[in-house]
């Protein structure tokens, strides 16, 4: 078994996808032609987005994400996370947590998407050794 997708329930699934595009330099993968459901490139795992109108048809109810009360976050790795920082919030994300350097060895920060998804940057975990 692989872990093939996060999808995240959006009410607009072009503007999701336009924001992920600027704000994290990710590629689209596909976006259905009803808009309703796309996806982008993020190597092996998809990060996908579905709107809440098709989930509801669905017969499911999804919730809306609050990043002050997070359920989940997902999390982009860089060596250079004052750039995609700045990237971020340049393309609509707002600062949760500012940079910061971690006792484990890793620099990171929080922004929220427009949709309220938490959303990490940071560098890869430093173990000493």
């Amino acid at each position: 078994m692989i872990f093939r997708y996060t999808i995240l329930y959006v009410d607009n699934v072009p503007s999701s996808l336009d924001f992920f595009q600027r704000a994290f330099n990710l590629k689209r993968g596909f976006l259905h032609e009803g808009g309703d459901y796309g996806e982008l490139i993020t190597g092996e795992t998809k990060l996908a987005f579905s709107s809440r109108e098709l989930m509801r048809q669905l017969d499911k109810n999804p919730a809306s994400p609050s990043a002050d009360a997070p359920t989940f976050e997902i999390a982009f790795e860089t060596d250079d996370v004052a750039s995609a920082l700045r990237r971020a919030i340049d393309a609509g994300a707002t600062l949760i947590q500012d940079m910061r350097d971690e006792p484990w060895g890793q620099t990171t920060c929080y922004v929220a998407d427009p949709n309220g998804y938490l959303i990490e940057i940071c560098t890869a975990v430093r173990l000493p050794g």
